[in-house]
């Protein structure tokens, strides 16, 4: 059995004791399997494997000061799971079954949920491939659901503390109308290259604008973007951003403080105009931005002055953390406390 070193740990897969399966056969959700191997075996015609049909989530668990552990926005996740499966043809999971292995898998794996003071969490990534063989481009008859986890350290390794992103314009995360609003992997494997060009010159992740006219907003990385000005939360309104948890529950919050929250089109130049920056997400929550830089047109758009965190990123994302550990009072039903007894 490993010895983790909590504090230390990175934001990457280690192995864990158990993983969870539902297989999706003969139009209808079997029964949830438990099992040991950290393999799959599928047909070598799978439309995952060919087609790209496939589509994943990420929550966290968290072990808490009180010595319970909490899951955040369960049911959420399993919505957006259900959004993605409807987008590219897979049978939904039901948001009972969702739950349910989440928590099981969580409870197979109680040992490696890391204790409150080391700052890491247990992650959990459920995901749903096509394992009916095909070659024509066309929907599989048979699926799998499996789930597993993975204790996480920060995305960042410098953990809550400004980034610095690069505008890079060769490159789309995903078309106008295409699967950007959908949680799958053609999404991520197209900003590989960005992100690349973003780190191999110096930047923390790359910065997309829109495929269409490269004016507005995207998203920063794998990640939504939001700013801050004149008490007001502002995001991206976009058929391509996909629809974060983080960000949703980062605009109540920002509501809850007396903030005014806008969703719309967001031109780059407004980044000029920002008191505060973030590209947020579950791995993260937050990563305040420090500045962004045009690789194009020269044009750099600092956003933190001093290079620190602003007041208010940082009170939103203390006061999210909080409610996840229980610290803060959960108003608006965000999180369950486990039964792992």
């Amino acid at each position: 059995m490993q010895q983790l070193d909590w504090a230390n740990l990175p934001f990457g897969y280690v192995p864990s004791d158990y993983n969870v399966r539902c297989y999706y056969r003969n139009g209808r959700w079997g029964e949830v399997e438990v099992t040991s191997s950290d393999t799959i075996n599928i047909h070598m015609a799978a439309t995952c494997l060919h087609y790209s049909q496939e589509g994943f989530e990420g929550l966290k668990a968290f072990r808490c000061p009180d010595g319970k552990v909490r899951i955040f926005r369960m049911q959420a996740n399993a919505e957006r799971l259900q959004n993605t499966c409807r987008g590219i043809l897979m049978p939904e999971l039901p948001t009972e079954r969702f739950c349910e292995m989440v928590r099981r898998v969580i409870s197979l794996n109680t040992r490696l949920i890391p204790p409150y003071e080391s700052g890491a969490s247990l992650y959990i990534r459920p995901l749903i491939i096509g394992t009916g063989a095909q070659v024509g481009v066309r929907a599989a008859d048979e699926y799998l659901c499996v789930m597993f986890v993975s204790p996480v350290g920060p995305y960042f390794k410098g953990g809550f503390a400004t980034n610095n992103y690069a505008i890079v314009r060769q490159y789309d995360r995903a078309a106008p109308l295409g699967t950007g609003a959908y949680k799958v992997g053609s999404n991520y494997v197209a900003s590989l290259l960005a992100n690349k060009l973003a780190h191999d010159k110096g930047y923390s992740c790359e910065f997309y604008l829109d495929a269409k006219e490269k004016r507005y907003i995207e998203e920063c990385g794998a990640a939504n973007f939001f700013g801050i000005k004149n008490n007001t939360y502002v995001t991206p309104k976009s058929t391509s951003v996909l629809p974060s948890i983080t960000n949703r529950s980062l605009q109540q919050l920002a509501r809850d403080l007396g903030m005014a929250v806008e969703c719309r089109p967001i031109p780059v130049e407004e980044l000029d105009t920002f008191e505060e920056a973030g590209a947020c997400g579950t791995a993260a929550v937050i990563s305040p931005i420090g500045k962004i830089d045009d690789l194009d047109t020269g044009k750099s758009y600092v956003i933190s002055k001093d290079g620190q965190p602003g007041p208010v990123c940082e009170r939103l994302y203390h006061l999210y953390r909080d409610i996840q550990y229980g610290i803060q009072p959960d108003k608006h039903g965000w999180v369950e406390v486990l039964d792992l007894d």
